[in-house]
C-alpha cells in the first residue's frame, strides 16, 4: 500500500532507499574529512627529506687519502683568506706563460716542414729549450712556492699598516702519516716577516665516516686572519741567550 511521508505517497521501500542513499552520502562526506588530514602530515614528511637531503649533500671523503685530504683543506683554506683580500695571480700567469713557451717549441719541433735529416738541428735546439723551460718551472715549484698555496694583494688604508704595503702569503702543510694541519699566514715580500700560524687535528673537520665540517673550517681561518689583522703576531723561537761563564775562585 502507498505510504504518505509529508505529503509524498509512495511505497516504503522507496521512502527506505532515499534514506539509505541520504546515509551513504552523509559518511562519504565523513569520510572525505578524515581522509584530508593526513595530507599536511605527508608535506611534514616531505620537510623532513628534503632536510635529509641536504645533509646528505656534505662532502664526503677517504679520510685515508692524504692528497685528496689536504686538497680538501687547502681550497677551504683559500675560498676564506680571498673573502677578505684578492688574489694575486702574477706568479701563477708566469708560470703558466711558461708552460706554454715550452708547448710551443715542443709542437715546432713535431710539427716543422722540415725533412728529418736536415730537421735535426731544429729538434735538437726545441729539444734543449724545452727541457730548460721545464727546469725553470720545477725550480719555481720547488724553491719559490714550496708550500704557499695562496698569494694575495695588499690592502687598501686599513688598521694594520703591514696590509697596505704587503700581500699575504699563505701557506700549509699536512706531513704524510701525521693528523695535524698546519696553517701560516704571513706577508709576501717582507723580509723577516712576522706571521701567524695555527696547528689543528684533522678530526675537528672530519669524522670517522669522512664527512667535512665546512663551516667549522672557515670560522677558524678566520679568527687566524683576524689575529694577523689586529697585528697579534706568533713570536719566532729566541735563541737561547749565552750565559756568562763562571771564573773559578783563587
Amino acid at each position: 500500500e502507498p505510504f504518505s511521508l509529508l505529503g509524498w505517497e509512495e511505497p516504503i521501500f522507496v521512502v527506505g532507499k532515499h534514506l539509505l542513499t541520504m546515509g551513504k552520502k552523509k559518511q562519504h562526506q565523513k569520510m572525505e574529512a578524515v581522509n584530508a588530514v593526513p595530507v599536511q602530515n605527508d608535506e611534514d614528511d616531505d620537510g623532513v627529506e628534503d632536510g635529509d637531503d641536504e645533509e646528505l649533500e656534505l662532502l664526503q671523503v677517504d679520510v685515508g687519502d692524504m692528497v685528496k685530504l689536504k686538497q680538501i683543506l687547502d681550497e677551504t683554506v683559500a675560498s676564506t683568506i680571498l673573502e677578505n683580500v684578492k688574489e694575486d695571480y702574477r706568479i701563477d700567469n708566469a708560470k703558466l706563460g711558461i708552460m706554454t713557451a715550452a708547448c710551443v717549441f715542443a709542437m715546432i719541433a713535431q710539427f716543422a716542414p722540415i725533412p728529418f735529416p736536415d730537421s735535426r738541428p731544429v729538434l735538437g735546439a726545441c729539444c734543449c729549450i724545452y727541457f730548460i723551460l721545464s727546469g725553470v718551472l720545477q725550480f719555481i715549484t720547488t724553491f719559490i712556492d714550496k708550500d704557499c698555496i695562496l698569494r694575495t694583494k695588499a690592502l687598501p688604508p686599513s688598521g694594520n699598516t703591514n696590509l697596505q704595503k704587503y700581500g699575504l702569503r699563505v701557506r700549509s702543510s699536512l706531513p704524510r702519516f701525521s693528523e695535524f694541519y698546519t696553517l701560516t699566514i704571513e706577508f709576501h715580500g717582507m723580509p723577516e716577516t712576522p706571521h701567524v700560524e695555527q696547528k689543528w687535528s684533522v678530526g675537528n673537520f672530519f669524522d670517522v665516516d669522512g664527512m667535512f665540517d665546512e663551516v667549522g673550517l672557515m670560522q677558524a681561518v678566520q679568527d687566524v686572519y683576524k689575529r694577523l689583522e689586529g697585528g697579534q703576531y706568533d713570536k719566532a723561537n729566541a735563541s737561547p741567550r749565552a750565559q756568562p761563564s763562571k771564573k773559578k775562585k783563587d
